[in-house]
């Protein structure tokens, strides 16, 4: 049977929600965890002993790692309580208070893979992990250490530790500048927590400090030497092959990661199916410079920044001589975003470990900010370097258009290299938006041959023209002619006796 009141962390949660007097509490459990939420509110509200209001919240609209501040809204509740895996991005209204679980791990396997790692490479090992097994880190030191003394082996390792276990909200400060408000609470369990160019950017996550320089990503926080740099570090990362692990890997790829599976007790140094990803990411990149048309994806309505950032992208796409629609449908998926075929790309603004949406089934890519940074700056070159967290974006400079009178460039549409003359660019500016409905028609046309689809027909200049021109209209049923045949038309009525259904006589 599941001890829920130390899995749980029953007693901390309790001393934290009475020590700030909250009355209505939310607690967001993930789908995995569901299944015991009704016993943890119990157990909490028998620690609390009455005076206070819990509300289980479940099915989040956007990402289930991240705080669902809008559905605690509507409950009116002072606090989030977050059970599980979470991104640890800032919260922009509630504060939140995170009980990130106890994994099961082997020690003694996993220090003994750690040495024989360090043993192999000449590089100095980090050690990071899923916040899931934090809880374990202490442990792991311990017997690192002793097994070091008793191999008289002099090893190099260094430890991530928790950034913070809870939030105070705010509309611009980082994660840590969060915990640092939280009334000094830096602890886990026993653990402690603490551009120029396109590098500037990418190391935002980093601050000097003195002679040190720190480093946060994904709740974790360390620090190394300003005379050293994290190519000069082995990465060893504790914890399953998931969203946390991709934003460290591709973050720093450069490094040397390996990666210790915690289900099968041994590591593996294979990181090329991240490598496929990065790949692919620069080919979107590419693809979206040829792009006239950009919907910005809302994937969050919590994280801190994230309507400085959608405003950014709005900026940025216009400075470049596109049009920009801002859309919030939830979680994205192909069939939604199939409504939008005048969009020829899509920017996912969303938590750093959802931002990388798989679009190979959508009828167009789906790029995060970073991306369209490179995609739509001036002289912004991809080195390598890569960046997953919105917020190191924020900023308050205008940005640069990209010239297309300074340099030629690959163009996937057209096939070959293209260079515009400055001159003819001036003239047609003041058509913008008449030549961008005629480039979007014409690739929709060329990429659909099939007379039944379900596209818009003829020219537009605006949202609502693209909406009348087309033949059919979705879900409101309004359609100008016999529906296509690839449209099926569903049942009509109520629930309680659909139009097609025989009315039974009661007995």
């Amino acid at each position: 049977m599941v001890d829920i009141s130390s899995r749980y962390e029953i007693p901390r949660t309790a001393e934290f929600l009475r020590g700030r007097a909250y009355t209505r509490v939310a607690l967001q459990f993930p789908d995995e965890l569901l299944k015991d939420a009704a016993a943890v509110a119990r157990a909490l509200r028998a620690e609390l002993g009455g005076g206070a209001k819990l509300f289980v919240m479940a099915d989040t609209a956007y990402n289930s790692c991240c705080v669902d501040e809008v559905g605690a809204s509507n409950i009116d509740a002072q606090c989030v309580v977050h059970y599980g895996h979470s991104c640890m991005s800032p919260t922009s209204n509630l504060p939140a208070f995170f009980v990130f679980g106890k994994a099961p791990l082997d020690i003694s396997s996993c220090c003994r893979s750690l040495l024989d790692c360090s043993r192999e490479s000449s590089k100095p090992v980090l050690v990071l992990c899923g916040l899931e097994y934090a809880h374990a880190l202490d442990d792991l030191k311990r017997a690192t250490v002793g097994l070091c003394k008793s191999d008289c082996q002099n090893s190099e390792i260094h430890y991530a530790e928790v950034l913070c276990s809870e939030m105070s909200p705010s509309s611009s400060s980082t994660a840590e500048e969060q915990c640092s408000q939280s009334n000094g609470s830096t602890h886990n369990d026993g653990l402690p927590a603490h551009n120029d160019d396109l590098a500037t950017l990418v190391n935002s996550c980093c601050n000097v400090e003195g002679s040190t320089r720190k480093y946060n990503l994904g709740g974790l926080t360390w620090r190394i030497s300003t005379d050293e740099k994290m190519d000069d570090y082995l990465l060893y990362w504790i914890g399953q092959d998931n969203s946390a692990f991709a934003n460290v890997a591709l973050t720093f790829n450069k490094c040397d990661i390996v990666r210790y599976d915690t289900a099968a007790n041994q590591f593996s140094r294979d990181v090329s199916h991240l490598m496929k990803i990065l790949r692919r990411r620069y080919y979107l990149v590419e693809k979206a410079k040829d792009a006239n048309i950009v919907g910005i994806l809302v994937g969050t309505l919590g994280v801190a920044g994230y309507l400085d950032i959608v405003e950014q992208m709005k900026n940025l796409i216009k400075a470049a001589g596109k049009k920009s629609y801002t859309l919030v449908m939830g979680r994205p998926n192909s069939a939604k975003l199939a409504n939008f075929p005048e969009c020829e790309v899509f920017v996912y603004v969303s938590c750093a470990q959802t931002a990388l949406l798989d679009s190979k089934e959508f009828l167009a890519p789906v790029i995060t900010p970073f991306e369209a940074v490179l995609a739509f700056s001036r002289g912004r070159e991809w080195t390598g370097e890569y960046l997953l967290d919105f917020k190191d974006l924020i900023s308050s400079e205008k940005p640069e258009v990209v010239s297309k009178s300074e340099e030629a460039r690959f163009s996937f549409i057209k096939g070959g290299y293209v260079e515009d003359d400055c001159a003819q660019e001036n003239e047609e500016h003041s058509e913008t938006s008449l030549a961008l409905a005629e480039l979007t028609e014409k690739a929709l046309s060329t990429r659909n041959q099939n007379s039944d689809a379900v596209l818009y027909q003829g020219g537009a200049k605006s949202a609502i023209e693209y909406l009348k021109a087309r033949s059919y209209r979705g879900m409101t049923g309004e359609y100008e002619g016999p529906a296509p045949d690839s449209v099926l038309i569903g049942r009509t009525g109520r629930a309680a006796g659909y139009s097609d259904e025989k009315t039974k006589s009661p007995q």
